[in-house]
């Protein structure tokens, strides 16, 4: 009789789904042409506008009623989720577009969630669509949002499938505006996304092949990407690897390293990526106990590790030389994109980072994102991994 049948071993059902329905590559913005004669809020930022994306997307939409919402800033603060109810409400939209990165997709999520409360629409039944710009977040299939109180420089992470945006348009040609510095941060966003997945203590077959395909993709074309950014291709598998993270960790959940990047990012006011970026070796370090070896058995976290080098040709005849190369390559990733190694070298104030350590730390271990991490982490331990990267 099988396990877990009869009375034999437990087992504990899990879920892998995803109800957004997913266009790309090249001419993905196409799909746009099916909406016809509705009143649209677009939702973006002055970039976007300035650089004609807008105005781009503007032109797939026939007979529409376009307002456009360009107030969106980087870890969007409530007062922009306010403005953005008010214009939904203005111009009474029947269809939402966010065109941007991570911070205008979260917004856009969060002026339709807010919407159906405040205004009593139903925007459940709304045409939405998400076309991200940068290939990070993996915002545009997932339920979570990052909200920002401006006042206090704390995050909050929105989890609800009420977020998850039905439509998702994922064109490279938008993101080969993003700077190389953008394609940096949002890359290694990816990178971190699929890795914190990938050793979850809820990861499962579904969300591993998703990690594991992110991850070969994101050591492969990130580099190009980097280096060319007109490189359609790279973008598209950017793009891809982006999606596929987002999938991932919207089954999985992530950890620690998003616990302490949403702590220390908030306060310090670092891009989200590249803090990500900053504390991902630590992390991966801390995950895979290498130290703690009880009779040989390694943890699960360090064994998984080990299969990526694998999966990425880094040599790895055993855990231990897995894990220990797959941080170094990661660290030389790091540099290659021009990624500082330590607070310090990114310009914080060292003082004001001691002065907030353990309020970064509560913050830390008290985050959404923190409850799936493979070990759990002290306060001394979580305060030990920011010191790693103060310098």
């Amino acid at each position: 009789m099988p396990a877990g049948i009869g009375g034999g071993m437990e087992v504990m059902m899990q879920e892998f789904s995803f109800s957004t329905r997913i266009f790309f590559g090249e001419g993905a913005l196409e799909r746009l042409r099916r909406v016809e004669e509705r009143r649209v809020l677009i939702v973006t930022d002055r970039f976007m506008v300035e650089i004609g994306a807008i105005e781009r997307v503007i032109s797939y939409l026939t007979n529409c009623e376009v307002s456009v919402f360009d107030g969106v800033v980087p870890d969007p603060p409530i007062e922009v989720v306010a403005a953005g109810v008010k214009a939904f409400e203005e111009c009474r939209a029947e269809t939402v577009i966010a065109v941007g990165g991570g911070s205008t997709i979260d917004a856009a999520k969060a002026i339709r969630a807010i919407a159906k409360i405040a205004l009593q629409v139903e925007t459940d039944k709304m045409e939405c669509f998400a076309v991200p710009t940068t290939s990070g977040t993996g915002s545009e299939v997932t339920d979570y949002a990052v909200i920002t109180d401006s006042a206090r420089g704390v995050k909050y992470p929105l989890d609800s499938q009420a977020l998850r945006p039905p439509v998702a348009i994922l064109d490279p040609y938008l993101t080969a505006s993003a700077p190389a510095s953008v394609t940096a941060d949002a890359g290694m966003d990816v990178l971190t996304h699929a890795l914190e997945a990938y050793v979850s203590a809820n990861a499962n077959d579904f969300s591993d092949a998703m990690c594991e395909k992110a991850i070969s993709l994101v050591f492969r074309f990130l580099p190009l990407a980097y280096k060319d950014g007109g490189d359609l291709l790279a973008r598209t598998k950017m793009q891809n690897a982006s999606c596929m993270a987002g999938l991932a960790f919207n089954s999985a959940g992530l950890g620690i390293n998003h616990s302490l990047a949403h702590a220390v990012g908030g306060k310090l006011h670092i891009a989200h990526g590249r803090i990500n970026a900053m504390l991902l070796p630590k992390v991966m370090a801390f995950n895979a106990d290498l130290s703690h070896v009880a009779g040989g058995e390694y943890s699960v976290a360090a064994r998984k590790y080990q299969r990526i080098a694998k999966i990425l040709d880094i040599p790895a005849a055993n855990v231990r030389l897995g894990v220990s190369n797959l941080i170094r390559e990661i660290e030389r990733l790091n540099r290659t994109l021009k990624i500082p190694a330590t607070l310090k070298e990114w310009g914080a104030d060292l003082t004001k980072v001691r002065t907030l350590q353990q309020e970064l730390v509560e913050a830390a271990l008290a985050d959404a994102t923190y409850a799936t991490n493979p070990r759990r982490a002290s306060e001394e331990e979580a305060a030990a991994i920011i010191k790693q990267i103060t310098g």
